[in-house]
Order: structure tokens, then sequence, then C-alpha cells
């Protein structure tokens, strides 16, 4: 008999989100054809429930459909009390209670935290909203940067494809490798990406009024590829190198050394996306010096090599 896995949809509900398990658990079948999960949807009175895309959906079922699955999922929502002040129905917090394993993809995990499922647990959330999922569920230990967790009976993922990689990773450990690598082809989607890969966070430098450090870290920018080192960061500032680290630090909340590093990944990502260089030339481009270190650099940012990372975002 399949796992039955319920959908629980919410007004302002993420669209893809919505339609991801339907499609990754639905490719999952024995090498006989037979399909290995079922997946249902249902809501609140199993009442019309409308997506930030302008249109509205009328799940099958009502919340007493839970007391039937193996598997709940939440999908992210775009508004609503949970995203806004940590509230939920008192009936959707009852039907949520004492599952066999729930999942929340994107900002479904602000339900999971209104229903008190995730307090003392690890968690993660679509990075964009990890400082409000923070600041509501503070009984969380919040991880912003990976792609999903697994706690074992209760799942999360960051947002969007993040929640193809979670569901993926179901049916690896409930069926095994050849099965899920079976539904990732049906999908056309990587077979497998870790959960702990970081989230592809685009964090632009912010502007800044000139004074203080400004002007030297455009210079830093504009002269990644050469040795930096704190003392002629200082000397270009006209301070001492104390007075320049303090400041430093102030200014951006971090050391100047770890703000150097990731300036120069963000320019050896642009480097590989966008150009045709060989490895060691983008790593002494960005200042890195050698391959080894980019690698080491890189994969602490991203999670995945260089060569791996240009092919998931090579532009044409």
């Amino acid at each position: 008999m399949p796992h039955r896995v319920a959908v629980v949809v919410l007004n302002h509900f993420a669209p893809l989100d919505l339609g991801v398990p339907g499609q990754v658990f639905w490719t999952a079948e024995t090498p006989d054809g037979e399909k290995l999960y079922e997946v249902v949807t249902c809501s609140e009175g199993r009442q019309p429930v409308r997506c930030s895309a302008g249109y509205s959906v009328l799940p099958d079922h009502d919340l007493d459909v839970l007391e039937t699955a193996g598997t709940v999922l939440v999908p992210g929502i775009h508004a609503g009390g949970a995203l806004k002040d940590g509230t939920i129905s008192d009936t959707l917090h009852a039907a949520l209670q004492g599952r066999p394993r729930i999942m929340s993809i994107c900002t479904g995990s602000f339900v999971l935290g209104s229903a008190g499922l995730l307090d003392g647990r690890p968690a993660t959330t679509h990075w964009r909203e990890a400082a409000r999922f923070a600041a509501l569920f503070p009984e969380v230990k919040l991880d912003p940067d990976v792609l999903f967790v697994d706690d074992g009976d209760v799942l999360t993922s960051a947002g969007v494809a993040a929640g193809m990689d979670l569901c993926l990773h179901v049916i690896r450990r409930d069926h095994g490798s050849e099965v899920a690598n079976r539904a990732a082809r049906r999908c056309v989607m990587p077979p497998w990406r870790e959960g702990g890969q970081a989230q592809y966070v685009d964090r632009p430098l912010p502007h800044e009024a000139a004074g203080g450090t400004a002007a030297t870290r455009e210079w830093m920018l504009a002269n990644l590829d050469t040795p930096l080192d704190l003392s002629a960061l200082a000397e270009h500032a006209r301070m001492s190198v104390r007075t320049f680290t303090r400041r430093f630090r102030e200014e951006t909340g971090v050391s100047p050394a770890k703000w150097l590093t990731g300036q120069r990944v963000q320019h050896a990502r642009h480097l590989l996306e966008t150009t045709d260089l060989g490895v060691e030339e983008v790593a002494r481009r960005a200042g890195f010096g050698t391959a080894v270190s980019l690698r080491q650099h890189l994969h602490a940012a991203v999670g995945v090599a260089p060569l791996a990372y240009r092919h998931t975002f090579r532009r044409a």
C-alpha cells in the first residue's frame, strides 16, 4: 500500500512549493512501476485557498485526512499569521500534533514553529526569512545556511528548489538510492544535493557613506588579486592596525580578513559563472593564489567545488 503524504495548504501558499511533493513523490516507483507514495491535499474545512500568484485551489480533503497520513507536509507561505507573529488557528495547531513524520518546505517552517513542533530542534528556512524566524522562534536551533535539515520525524528545507532536494532525500531514506535516482531522472534534476550544502545566498556589498574604512574597502575590491595584509590595509586607511581593525569591525560586523575572504569568494563565483578561465587563473585573479586554496574557501562558503559550481551556474 502506498505511503500517504498529506499536504496542508494554507492561504498565501507558494505555488511551486505546493506542486513539489505531488511531482517528486509521484515519480517514486518500484521497478515494476508500482507507486510508492500517494499524495493528497487538505485545508481547514476543505475551504478554497488562494496563492500569491492570483489563483485559488480547492483541496480534496479537510484536516481529518492527517489521521491517515504517514507524512504531513506544509508548503511555504508568503503571508499570514505564522509569518507575521507566529500564530496559527487552534484547529490547525491541534491537527499537526503527534504526526509520525512532518515536513516543511521554505517558510512552511513558520507553521511548524507556530505549532511548537520545532522547539529545541534543528531546523532551516529560506535564508531571506531567517532573521524573522529567529526572532519569532528563539527556542529553535536555526541553521539558515543549509538546504535541508533531517531531524528524524521532523524535516525542514530551505526555499523553492531545496524542497525538491528534501523530497528526494525522504525517498532515498525510505526506499534507497536506486528508487531516488530514478525519481530524480523523471524530475530532470540532480539525484543528490547534500542537505548540509549551503543555500546559494546573494549577499551584496551594502552601500555606506564615505569615511571610516569605506575608501579602503573600495581599494581592497580593486586589488583582490594582490596580497593584502593587515598592515597594508591600515596604512592605506592612515590608521594604526588596532584602530583600523576596530573601525572595520564596527562598520562591517566582521574582521578585515573575513570580509576580504568573502569578497574574494564572490569574485571567484562571478568568474566561474561568466568566463572560461581555468580554476588556477580564477584562483589567481580572486586572490587565493592556488586552486587548492580556492577550492577550500569555495567549499566552505557554498559547499561545492569550483567546477561543480561552474556547471550549476554557468551563464550562456
